[in-house]
């Protein structure tokens, strides 16, 4: 295993002792030694949408993305917003990149393009984020409560938002259902 999760996708397991992440897909947007950072892309905010996080802001959204749906991406910082998008937008160091044309962005700056024309060809806002300490992060990971899998554009900007958890799982080549909620021991 690599020395860092950034870039790749958390698939918890079933039986994920904490309901907050029960069923979540999380983009890694960090990871070192120190802390782990990372955005829940499947889990939409009750009845928030774009539009009116936008007019929150004094934006107006374009009448073409003001219904997208905004995503619960964790809870951590819960009133801030993050924007997973492609590579065709960058506000300068505000933006960073996570994995091969997917970059992060949580400033004023993006959310400003998404109102506009500007916006990025893809892109998610999430509020909040997922966020561990050091180690606690491989803790978990020793525990096997998550499973890691690549990157995958289709999951990660996809509208299906419910079917994300089993199309990730998938990715690794079996059905979620063959997947059980505890390790065994021999």
């Amino acid at each position: 295993m690599s020395d860092t999760l950034q870039g790749k996708l958390l698939v918890a397991m079933p039986g994920m002792s904490d309901p907050r992440f029960d069923r979540t897909v999380i983009m890694m947007c960090a990871h070192d030694a120190e802390h782990a950072m990372g955005v829940v892309i499947n889990k939409p905010k009750e009845e928030l949408t774009l539009s009116e996080v936008l007019e929150q802001l004094g934006l107006e959204a374009d009448e073409e993305i003001a219904d997208r749906i905004v995503l619960d991406g964790g809870p951590v910082r819960p009133d801030r917003g993050y924007v997973l998008h492609s590579e065709d937008f960058a506000a300068g160091d505000a933006t960073q990149n996570v994995a091969p044309g997917i970059r992060l962005t949580a400033t004023r700056d993006v959310l400003a393009a998404v109102a506009g024309h500007e916006a990025p060809e893809r892109f998610l806002l999430a509020l909040g984020c997922a966020g561990w300490g050091a180690g606690q992060l491989e803790d978990e990971l020793k525990h096997n409560a998550w499973l890691v899998v690549d990157a995958d554009n289709a999951i990660i900007f996809g509208d299906e938002h419910e079917d994300k958890w089993g199309a990730a799982i998938k990715t690794l080549g079996f059905e979620p259902s063959q997947l059980m909620g505890d390790g065994g021991s021999a």
